[in-house]
């Protein structure tokens, strides 16, 4: 049964190549949702897919790419809603869904 993680990384996340690295990485693990830049300088991630797959990308957004600096991760889970055909990256201060 797949789940929906949604999460925001906070640290020195934008203009590192956070949203290519969280794009690239749920693209392998077979993941669906999408990755923003937002407004306070945090990177939020709404990923739907099994939990396996969605606990190796919240891993991976503890370390983030080469030059990022992660201060932290705040991730909720809930089911999945389906809701979504591909992982992409939107326009930042993107509010959601």
């Amino acid at each position: 049964m797949n789940e929906r993680l949604e999460a925001t990384v906070r640290g020195l996340v934008q203009g590192v190549g956070f949203r290519l690295f969280v794009l690239r990485t749920a693209a392998r693990l077979g993941l669906t949702g999408w990755v923003a830049n937002d407004v306070q300088g945090a990177v939020k991630v709404t990923a739907e897919g099994s939990p396996t797959a969605l606990a190796e990308l919240a891993g991976a957004l503890r370390v983030g790419p080469a030059g990022a600096l992660v201060e932290s991760v705040d991730e909720v889970r809930m089911p999945a809603t389906g809701a979504f055909n591909r992982f992409e990256v939107r326009a930042g201060g993107h509010p959601g869904d």
